[in-house]
Order: C-alpha cells, then structure tokens, then sequence
C-alpha cells in the first residue's frame, strides 16, 4: 500500500513535472530514493535537522565564489558603496538576516507552521518559478507578522 509520504512526494513531483521546475524534481526525487533504498530511517532525519544549514552553507559558497576567483575584490567594493543601490542591498542583507533569525525562532516554538510555509515555498517554486530558499525567510516574516498582529490586538 502506498504511504501518504509517498503520495504526497508523487503529487510534489508532478507538480514539479508540470512545471518544469529542476529543482523540485531533483529534491523529490533525491527523497525518492533515499527511501527506496531504505536509508531513509537515518538519512531523513539528518537532512531534516542538518539540510537547511547546509544549504545555506552552500549557497553561501556560491555567493563568495567571485571573491574567490578574482572577480570581486576590495576596489570593486570600495565603488559599489559609492552607490545608493549598494547602501540599500546592504541594509536588504542586514534585515533579510534578521528576519530569518525569527524565523528560526518561530520554527522552534511553533513547529506546526512549518507545514504551511512549505507549502506556501512549494507553491512559489513549482507555480511561480520561486527559488525554495522559502521557508526560513518565510518563517520569519510570519514571525514579524504575527508580532504587529499582537501588538495590535
């Protein structure tokens, strides 16, 4: 009999199908197959405590590799911080990082929302051509969100 995990990742990889989303169909497929290979009782719950910081070591890397290659050194930053536009992607990092920090927060204290928001991330990647990096930014907005809702109630 099939399992609702594996209904649900059927379903989440149609969607991908349909939408010609790359990266959702790797990530269900990589699920797939860890569980097909019957890995899935020690590698599933490591990917699950692990996998966000990972991928945010790794696109972290991806982000500092011009710095690594040459392409990006200290003249470069010295002209871009005579920009505006540079002042205000300084100030986005500052508070996107912020956010997320709430937002890790709120996933710890409120795990239930996590359903939601990966919905909310599944729906953005596969429909809207989103980038899943969703669910921890999207935590920590809610999280901001719900603190205006109680200070105003």
């Amino acid at each position: 009999m099939i399992s609702q995990a594996n209904l649900f990742l059927l379903l989440l990889l149609l969607i991908a199908l349909a939408a010609k989303n790359n990266s959702l169909i790797i990530a269900v497929s990589v699920l797939f197959v860890i569980k097909l290979v019957g890995a899935g009782d020690k590698l599933l719950p490591l990917l699950q405590s692990k996998g966000i910081n990972w991928g945010v070591t790794v696109i972290t890397i991806a982000v500092l590799a011009p710095i690594a290659t040459g392409e990006i050194g200290f003249n470069q930053l010295y002209e871009s911080l005579k920009s505006s536009y540079a002042w205000i992607a300084l100030g986005s990092g500052i508070a996107v990082a912020l956010i997320a920090k709430n937002g890790l927060t709120l996933l710890s204290e409120d795990p239930h929302i996590t359903a939601a928001l990966v919905l909310g991330t599944i729906l953005a990647v596969s429909l809207f051509k989103g980038v899943a990096v969703g669910p921890l930014i999207g935590a920590g907005i809610a999280y901001l969100v719900m603190q205006a809702v109680k200070l105003f109630s």
